[in-house]
């Protein structure tokens, strides 16, 4: 009995104990990382994709900063919102970790009925990546050679011609969305599964117009028949410097494709402060520099702050476009 009485009596101290420990290890969990085991980089899209060759980039400096694997795991679907959701209820560990874009990380909650996951609340944002320009391009059977050409041609012939997009949602949809909202002109949406099916299908003149991701586009200039009249950026790109913007062609519409590092909310703030210091550092090397302008891609780190303004401003950006144009996914 008194046996009993005396364990009793120390169960509430064990349990106290316990608690008060709890500080100490996480500290010294986040010391040791990642040397426990290999770290997981999810990617919300297929290997080939923009988060892809950013992540294996990311993924090689790891390495050699850390002296641990980082691998990558694929996980496509639903617009992103698959692997997206996969590193929100991933372990809070800093073992998997993830590169995603921002419709999964915010627009998508616009276009979606319910996100298994909550972009505000399941995410500590390490890092930004890179961004990518877009560029709106046009058949050369048009016969125009300035933003202010297209508009009048579309005015004169409404509903005439076609754009492509890479799908329901995608922003070369809510980009060519808002150009048309923003010149009152009508132009009719023909989705696709990926990029090259959309440069495919404006060259073939499928569709005479589209707004999609400038490196799918720029090797075809001068060899096919497919011209620029702008890029989407809020300035020109160093990667096309005599192309203007659309704002400067009198559309006021802005679309710059980003992409960044997250992890679970929950992550130790030691681990993600040193994923940000590596992706700072990685985002700095010429060798990176060099393989993301061939990409054109420009490298733009930044902290959770600014990676949550980037968000704030898409979703204030592209809601007015979504509702009024009435884009619907599911």
């Amino acid at each position: 009995m008194k046996r009993l009485i005396r364990a009793l009596l120390r169960a509430p101290i064990l349990a106290l104990g316990f608690v008060l420990a709890l500080p100490l290890a996480l500290p010294a969990a986040a010391q040791d990382w990642p040397m426990r085991h290999a770290v997981k980089i999810v990617v919300p899209f297929g290997p080939g994709s923009t988060p892809d060759f950013i992540a294996r980039l990311m993924a090689d400096h790891f390495q050699k900063t850390f002296g641990q694997a980082f691998v990558i795991e694929n996980k496509a679907g639903a617009g992103g919102n698959r692997g997206t959701d996969a590193v929100a209820k991933a372990e809070p560990d800093g073992y998997t970790i993830g590169v995603s874009i921002g419709g999964p990380l915010g627009i998508n909650a616009l276009l979606f009925g319910n996100l298994p996951y909550d972009p505000a609340k399941d995410f500590a944002y390490v890092s930004l990546l890179v961004t990518q320009p877009s560029a709106l391009a046009v058949n050369t059977v048009l016969e125009v050679n300035t933003v202010a050409e297209l508009i009048a041609l579309l005015k004169k012939n409404p509903g005439k011609y076609n754009y492509a997009s890479i799908g329901n949602g995608s922003l070369s949809q809510l980009a060519m969305e808002a150009i048309r909202l923003a010149s009152g002109t009508e132009i009719t949406h023909i989705p696709y599964q990926s990029s090259p099916a959309a440069v495919t299908a404006l060259i073939q003149n499928d569709a005479q117009m589209a707004c999609l991701p400038a490196i799918s586009i720029t090797p075809l200039v001068g060899t096919k028949p497919v011209k620029i009249l702008a890029v989407s950026t809020a300035k020109r790109t160093p990667f096309l410097p005599d192309v203007p913007t659309l704002k400067e062609q009198g559309i006021d519409v802005e679309a710059e494709a980003w992409n960044g590092l997250i992890a679970p909310a929950g992550t130790p703030e030691p681990i993600v402060a040193k994923l940000r210091a590596a992706v700072a550092d990685a985002l700095s090397q010429p060798g990176v520099r060099e393989k993301l302008a061939a990409q054109l891609m420009e490298p733009i780190p930044g902290d959770a702050a600014q990676f949550r303004a980037r968000i704030d401003a898409d979703l204030a950006r592209w809601a007015p476009v979504i509702r009024e144009a009435k884009i619907q996914v599911n």
